[in-house]
């Protein structure tokens, strides 16, 4: 099983199809959606872990982006600034995915986008503000 969180903008003129259901149906892929916001007649924004077979994978996504969504991989919209970043390591305790962790024996807080699920929850524990989530602000309102 393949599996990968993205975060998919869909244009306005597509927001009620039934899209997620078809790459259930056509595509034998499953998801679990970790963030909506999507408004008829407006731009969409979901976060969504997508998973199934590798191939049966490559083709949801093709799917995705022939509806004109455009697909990216969460790890895009999140980040860290190192000069900010004091290494407390309070993001680990939060974060659920185990993106954020500490690297033992060097205690250094390591930041693996590819599991981050854009939960936030790091934004709001680090001190330093040195987490940032850049959604665009704009589909969320």
């Amino acid at each position: 099983m393949y599996s990968k969180i993205l975060s998919l903008r869909f244009p306005s003129d597509i927001v009620n199809e039934p899209i997620v259901v078809n790459l259930v149906k056509k595509f034998d892929l499953t998801f679990n959606i970790l963030k909506a916001t999507i408004y008829p007649r407006k731009e969409g924004f979901m976060v969504l872990e997508l998973r199934g077979h590798r191939k049966d994978y490559q083709r949801g996504l093709r799917y995705l982006k022939s509806l004109g969504i455009k697909v990216e991989s969460i790890g895009q919209d999140i980040k860290r600034d190192e000069e900010l970043c004091f290494q407390c390591g309070a993001c680990t305790a939060v974060c659920p995915t185990g993106a954020l962790y500490i690297k033992r024996p060097e205690m250094e807080v390591i930041f693996d986008r590819e599991s981050c699920s854009a939960c936030e929850l790091c934004v709001i524990v680090c001190p330093a503000r040195a987490m940032e989530v850049r959604f665009d602000r704009t589909l969320l309102a």
